[in-house]
């Protein structure tokens, strides 16, 4: 079978997730002005794949995501939340410790949390706070959606938009609109550990 014939079988939901996630990456492909081949070439995967994947036709494995979404600067957050509609019941995913997959940017090392499931709602995360000042956020971070944290270790200010820098410590949990540009720097003398948890 083909790769064109993947999708055959497949529910509304999931044709609908596929061609969710076909757009965003067209999308973001041609904000960075690049061709299919350009694009292909920076993810590492071939030109006829990546058409396959904006015209949903083909359903792409984790790692190609990972990858597209490395390339083309995807914001974390966003990186494998694709549609959060399912049609699919009783799904279940498990990351063991220190087993997660690792992102690292300028000011955070993020390991996402049970990511084998791509089509979800919520993006569970650890993140290392490595940054000490705000000034390291240029521009702030911002995203849609809303989300969660939980101070894991240490000590951290929340700076945002609107409000007050907010000291948190170990303990300390946080909801908050993530489309407000965002930022956390470490205070105590070890780099704070959070729990994040996005959701679309």
């Amino acid at each position: 079978m083909g790769e064109d014939q993947r999708n055959e079988g497949a529910t509304p939901e999931e044709l609908d997730e596929g061609a969710a996630l076909g757009r965003s990456i067209r999308d973001a492909r041609r904000e960075k002005g690049w061709t299919l081949e350009e694009a292909g070439r920076a993810a590492g995967i071939g030109r006829s794949t990546l058409s396959k994947i904006e015209n949903n036709q083909t359903k792409p494995s984790f790692e190609i995501v990972r990858r597209l979404t490395q390339a083309l600067d995807l914001k974390p957050p966003q990186l494998f939340l694709q549609s959060g509609q399912s049609g699919i019941n009783g799904r279940r995913d498990y990351t063991a410790k220190g087993q997660g997959e690792f992102r690292e940017t300028a000011t955070y090392l993020h390991e996402l949390l049970c990511s084998d499931l791509t089509s979800k709602r919520m993006l569970p995360y650890v993140a290392t706070i490595r940054a000490r000042d705000i000034s390291e956020f240029d521009p702030w971070i911002r995203h849609s959606g809303e989300e969660f944290m939980y101070v894991l270790s240490g000590e951290l200010i929340f700076i945002s938009e609107h409000y007050r820098p907010l000291p948190m410590k170990s303990g300390d949990s946080l909801y908050y609109d993530s489309s407000m540009g965002h930022g956390c720097v470490s205070t105590s003398e070890e780099d704070a550990q959070v729990l994040w948890v996005s959701l679309e």
